[in-house]
């Protein structure tokens, strides 16, 4: 069986070189992508090579940034632009080839195995994309060639910027093995404090203990590390159209303060259902019938709860349910900083009338409401999300005009 020739790109530094992009003037300098600091979004979302060098670290503060780097420059996020420039790196990638499976908006896994006898050896069409990258959108990727997605995926690090590394099978052992085992995809802190503890310090100690120790250690994962680390991973590269069936469809969001009034909690809730269900409706997998919050207090300790409710893809329905699982379970006049909402179990438009759809006309009053509903989304669509709100959250100066959807993807 011929082995597989698979890619793993990372764009790098993806949303400050769009910015730079965006901007020429900023090229060379210190430069930050932020949210706003007066919102409690005041965190570091992404930086560039030269804020690298002073220190400053994806997820920290921006006060925490400006004090290593006072020079450094604050642009505010545009993730229209992101994805767009995401949208235009793959359609170069599917020029080589048509398995491609985005990971996130920065990164992408590409099957090239067919490829090579067009193209060349898996690193000639690396280096074709990186050239190709950057001569026509002027951003740089960092690319792994291996012949699995973890081995590609831990290539694609050996080298940034603007680099292409390889990982034969032949050279595994000698390349990978002596790597910290923190170099592993899905090996945080703990998972490698825990392995340490019995020795477990590089990918190679992984690779030679026994399946049934990683078993014992990590449970169904330990397995699943285990044939990471021997090289034997063989998932398939998945297209758009192999994805896995949507379980979930869910918005969360950092208040911006401390909120202790129900009242206010309501509000909020009702604009996050809002955005959960446009994008129910968008994901055309029918109606909810279990609505999920989480909660989390100012220490971040966090409190989840569900409950089942009539099929629905209405805000109303969602937010009722939301602020009935709030009010039942979050003890009152206690404080909360972070604030989520989840609707489950799709019916996929499988739906069984009941005898109250023929009695009382319940099924046209619910298709009623669900006219309203899609002329709200069309009225925003063509104006703009804040162009009609909802009277609940008009009294919110805070939540009235917040765009909490976001852009569509």
């Amino acid at each position: 069986m011929k082995e597989r020739v698979i890619l793993h790109s990372d764009l790098n530094n993806f949303f400050a070189s769009v910015e730079t992009v965006l901007n020429p003037a900023l090229k060379g300098k210190p430069l930050i992508v932020c949210g706003d600091p007066k919102e409690r979004r005041g965190i570091v979302l992404a930086k560039n090579e030269e804020a690298k060098k002073c220190g400053i670290k994806t997820a920290e503060t921006v006060a925490s940034a400006v004090k290593k780097c006072p020079q450094v420059v604050k642009v505010a996020p545009h993730h229209h632009e992101y994805k767009k420039y995401s949208l235009l790196v793959r359609a170069i990638y599917e020029r080589f080839t048509d398995v491609v499976e985005e990971l996130s908006i920065d990164e992408c896994s590409l099957d090239m195995t067919a490829s090579t006898r067009l193209f060349g050896s898996g690193e000639e069409i690396a280096e074709k994309i990186r050239q190709t990258v950057k001569e026509e959108l002027g951003l740089t990727v960092s690319i792994g060639v291996s012949f699995n997605k973890t081995t590609a995926k831990l290539a694609s690090e050996f080298k940034k910027p603007d680099a292409v590394s390889v990982v034969r099978r032949e050279d595994y052992e000698a390349i990978v093995y002596p790597l910290p085992v923190s170099d592993m995809l899905y090996v945080g802190k703990s998972t490698a404090e825990t392995l340490g503890r019995y020795g477990l310090r590089t990918i190679g100690d992984v690779a030679k203990a026994d399946e049934s120790t990683m078993i014992k250690l990590l449970g169904k994962r330990g397995r699943q590390l285990w044939l990471c680390a021997r090289g034997e991973e063989n998932e398939p590269v998945r297209r758009a159209d192999e994805k896995e069936e949507i379980k979930s469809i869910g918005n969360s969001m950092t208040l911006p303060r401390d909120v202790c009034s129900r009242e206010e909690i309501e509000r909020w809730l009702y604009a996050l259902s809002e955005s959960v269900a446009a994008r129910l409706r968008d994901a055309d997998v029918g109606k909810a019938n279990t609505v999920h919050i989480v909660v989390k207090n100012p220490r971040l300790e966090e409190i989840t709860c569900q409950k089942k409710v009539s099929p629905t893809t209405h805000c109303p329905d969602i937010a009722r349910a939301a602020y009935d699982l709030f009010c039942a379970h979050y003890p009152l006049g206690a404080p909360v900083r972070m604030i989520g909402v989840t609707v489950s179990g799709f019916d996929h438009h499988i739906e069984q009338m009941s005898m109250l759809d023929l009695v009382d006309g319940e099924k046209q009053g619910y298709e009623k409401r669900e006219r309203a509903e899609k002329a709200v989304e069309n009225i925003r669509g063509k104006y703009g999300y804040a162009s009609l709100q909802r009277g609940i959250v008009m009294t919110d100066e805070q939540v009235n005009g917040l765009d909490i959807r976001g852009k569509k993807d």
